[in-house]
């Protein structure tokens, strides 16, 4: 089996999704075999395609708040791994950001969580990453985040962390009263040295 950083290495050189793009590829992703919180995300926006770093918007400000965490340890791949459905930015569509592309989780993913064996707490972020991890079961962004205690202690759904989401947030107060400090005390578990 390759090591992870050889796998790193050809994940960053991946050019499966290029002809169906209108702009380069660059795959954004963060692990390491230490990392303790895995981070299951969508895809990387415009913004984190031209940084080269997961999450580096306004989504990721909410998000790093949500943790507890700040920038710094959230870039640590010691202790996240931020792992999307798709790495590379997919392109702008009429209500935001298109999906992921299909062909990256198939061609990546099992290969990648191999590595990370030392994984103690799983966020799974939007309806895609859902979608994929927990099937047709989950019911959609409200229904499978309204019933996160049902995943047990090592995995939690979130809603993406996105502006766009306000509304969402608005409607769902629970998610911030109820949720949100049993995440920040998880995650702060999770990374404790």
């Amino acid at each position: 089996m390759e090591t992870l950083d050889q796998l790193l290495r050809r994940i960053r050189r991946c050019q499966l999704c290029q002809p169906h793009l209108s702009h380069k590829v660059r795959p954004v992703l963060q692990a390491a075999s230490t990392a303790k919180v895995l981070i299951v995300g969508q895809a990387p926006g415009a913004k984190a395609a031209a940084s080269g770093l997961p999450f580096d918007d306004p989504s990721g400000d909410r998000l790093r708040d949500w943790l507890g965490v700040d920038r710094e340890q959230f870039y640590d791949p010691a202790l996240f791994a931020i792992v999307p459905m798709g790495f590379c930015y997919p392109g702008k569509g009429r209500a935001g950001d298109l999906p992921p592309r299909a062909e990256c989780a198939p061609a990546w993913r099992e290969d990648l969580l191999a590595h990370l064996t030392d994984i103690q707490l799983t966020l799974v972020i939007g309806q895609y990453a859902q979608a994929y991890h927990f099937g047709k079961s989950c019911g959609g962004v409200t229904q499978c985040v309204q019933d996160w205690q049902a995943y047990g202690a090592s995995v939690i759904p979130l809603p993406h962390p996105s502006p766009r989401n306000n509304l969402w947030l608005r409607r769902n107060p629970w998610f911030e009263t109820e949720l949100l400090p049993v995440l920040k005390a998880r995650v702060a578990s999770a990374i404790m040295p």
